[in-house]
């Protein structure tokens, strides 16, 4: 297992375009991935779990990986989150 903490800043947090993009990177990868914001747990891979967490910019969020490639989703979805979701 592996987790790592990151801050999402982009202007409307992890909603409607973002969080597709989002689950769609997550769904690259083997692993099983959640998010966490406060004790709230919901899986990555799920738009309808993301969008209930109401994650806004400024939010810190716990990203949880277990499987084969943990690392390497944990540190892509970072990457995402901080690159505020542009290529």
């Amino acid at each position: 297992m592996y987790s790592k903490e990151v801050q999402v800043t982009n202007q409307v947090g992890l909603y409607a375009r973002p969080a597709t993009f989002f689950i769609q990177k997550a769904n690259e990868f083997k692993s099983t991935i959640l998010v966490e914001k406060e004790e709230r747990r919901v899986n990555a891979k799920s738009l309808l779990g993301i969008l209930s967490l109401g994650i806004t910019k400024g939010t810190t969020i716990n990203l949880i990986a277990d499987g084969p490639d943990e690392e390497e989703a944990v540190a892509a979805l970072v990457e995402l989150i901080t690159s505020n979701f542009t290529d």
